[in-house]
């Protein structure tokens, strides 16, 4: 029954990612007009092979320090937003550059292959296929955005727990909404007036973006706290204190050297160096800053 479950479980959770995954592709297909760019797909078409690789080698359904099924569905969600963006950004340039051009043409004429392809998925999921082909390119790679961070946080919550408790799950979860949240809100940033058309700024801001993402697949002892509680109480105190702290300030250091820093250090970079200054962008930069001296106080305290 148990071994059951965990089939299911892993079922659902991968077949969770390789929908979004494949909407997210057939939206760079459709802006790109070229269907090379279907080879994206190839991280979630490897998800059958993951599933039955980590059910076979693993006890409880899912490794324990690393999640490779997370992983190929970055490896094929990622670089789909960074084509959407910069597609948003040449559409925005061409706005500047000539005012009676389409805001939002593709980069070439789609082939045959590629207009068939849509004209059959759109009529097979009417009426609701007419509404979103008139959604905005921007609200597009918007609901893509958010809902990629949603759909990791139901993949992990679905997927097999693994070594990890009830508590410990919870925590995790917790944790990654917080991480989703906050890296969404680097996106605000590339509609700022004064680098909305850079490209350096942009290409940075979507390479902190994927940096960030690297969290996702880690399976860090982010709850380790709670691991206090759930020790063997045969085993020693100092070895079971010393295990938290040294698991807990290890989650500290990859979150502030993955996210917090680095925002902070692009969000300073805009302030001083590109003029980007406002409410917005004030009130984040305290925020990043604050988040920052916490977690060095909170490694400090725990070593």
């Amino acid at each position: 029954m148990c071994k059951f479950l965990n089939v299911l479980l892993a079922t659902l959770s991968r077949l969770l990612f390789a929908v979004h995954g494949v909407l997210t592709v057939w939206r760079v297909v459709t802006v790109k007009g070229d269907p090379v760019y279907w080879l994206l797909l190839l991280g979630v078409a490897l998800l059958g092979v993951e599933m039955g690789v980590t059910l076979k080698f693993t006890r409880s359904g899912e490794w324990k320090w690393f999640s490779p099924m997370v992983f190929l569905y970055l490896s094929t969600a990622i670089p789909s937003i960074w084509y959407l963006e910069l597609s948003l950004m040449q559409s925005r340039m061409s706005v500047n550059t000539s005012l009676g051009s389409d805001p939002y043409l593709p980069a070439s004429i789609p082939i045959p292959l590629t207009v068939l392809f849509n004209k059959i998925l759109l009529t097979s999921i009417m009426p609701i296929s007419n509404e979103l082909s008139q959604l905005e390119p921007q609200n597009w790679v918007l609901g893509l955005e958010q809902t990629m961070l949603i759909v990791l946080v139901l993949g992990r919550w679905l997927m097999p727990k693994g070594d990890l408790s009830r508590d410990q799950l919870s925590q995790l979860l917790m944790v990654y909404v917080g991480l989703g949240a906050d890296i969404l809100d680097i996106f605000e940033i590339f509609k700022e007036k004064e680098v909305e058309n850079n490209l350096s700024i942009l290409v940075t801001g979507l390479s902190l973006f994927t940096w960030a993402l690297m969290q996702f697949p880690l399976v860090l002892t982010q709850t380790s706290p709670s691991q206090c509680h759930l020790e063997d109480p045969d085993s020693r105190p100092d070895e079971a204190v010393g295990s938290c702290c040294s698991s807990e300030v290890w989650s500290l250091l990859v979150t502030v050297g993955m996210q917090d820093g680095p925002f902070l250090i692009y969000r300073l970079y805009l302030i001083v160096q590109e003029g980007v200054l406002n409410q917005s962008m004030i009130f984040f930069t305290c925020k990043n800053i604050l988040i920052v001296l916490i977690e060095i106080y909170r490694i400090i305290v725990v070593q």
